[in-house]
């Protein structure tokens, strides 16, 4: 078996922000052991896995350092990119584990755009007792919380716990027991915490602990801006069609943009620009 290792930002237009994610295509999948072992050599929150199938569709799976992940977005717009590159615009059916996520991929201006498409998106009412116990994690207080997005457990591919702050400086403000942490959400079934402040109606600023996958924090979470989009449409917080856009990394230096859009029914539509950081071969 041969096949290309990519390296690409995501999120972003320049290679020192977004959220960096190895792009690994190949003829056919290797096996699970081989795919973790190359997550986690490569070190990045996630390696996506790609390979092609029949009909023009393709299989994808999602590695972070540690475990296999349900879906990643911004591997997803990584490898859209890388996809466009390879074989050019237009959309791309990935066969992830959690269902079917049409990629469209453009470029202008020589930039290269990708946006996907979630699956349908659920969101329930987080538990008080989860809140409170993740809130004593973080060292933050109930009543820094914002009273007009009330915590919530939201999935697009992959369940996060959405918590919303009532002010930037308690968002800036991040330091939590990692091992604790990780412990709770694996027995809560949470990929991260999509911590928000809301800046305006359609302006967030997002800050993403993923310590299920080794990684204090992300960068850049599309999978998380999705659920988050899911969830304000369908529990009624915002009118749909909408238009967010997510500003997060900042305060890890790694600043990255993510374009939400929220239709009034079915999947979360999440775009992001791409930039390659490096392509390597590979052979087992």
């Amino acid at each position: 078996m041969t096949a290309t290792l990519y390296r690409l930002a995501a999120f972003t237009r320049d290679p020192r922000g977004g959220n960096p994610a190895g792009v690994w295509l190949g003829d056919a999948l290797p096996d699970a052991a081989t795919m973790q072992r190359i997550a986690a050599e490569v070190g990045y929150s996630e390696t996506a896995f790609i390979a092609p199938l029949r009909g023009g569709r393709h299989t994808v799976r999602y590695y972070s350092p540690q475990a296999e992940v349900s879906f990643c977005g911004h591997a997803t717009v990584a490898a859209g990119v890388a996809l466009g590159e390879l074989s050019g615009a237009g959309t791309y059916e990935l066969e992830t584990a959690v269902g079917r996520v049409p990629v469209t991929v453009c470029q202008a201006d020589g930039e290269w755009r990708a946006s996907l498409v979630s699956v349908a998106p659920e969101h329930r009412a987080a538990p008080p007792a989860l809140v409170e116990e993740v809130l004593a994690l973080l060292g933050w207080q109930t009543a820094e919380l914002d009273p007009d997005l009330p915590p919530a457990r939201a999935y697009a591919g992959a369940w996060h716990l959405v918590l919303a702050v009532s002010s930037r400086g308690r968002l800036d403000r991040l330091d939590y027991d990692f091992e604790r942490l990780r412990a709770l959400m694996l027995r809560e079934n949470l990929t991260t915490l999509q911590l928000v402040w809301r800046e305006s109606a359609t302006r967030f600023h997002a800050r993403d602990p993923f310590p299920v996958g080794g990684v204090v924090e992300d960068p850049a979470t599309g999978a998380a801006a999705a659920a988050l989009g899911g969830y304000l449409r369908d529990a009624g917080l915002l009118e749909a069609p909408a238009r967010l856009t997510i500003r997060q990394g900042e305060a890890m230096g790694r600043p990255s943009l993510l374009e939400v859009d929220i239709p009034a029914t079915g999947g979360i539509v999440v775009t992001g620009t791409a930039v390659a950081l490096q392509a390597s071969g590979y052979r087992p």
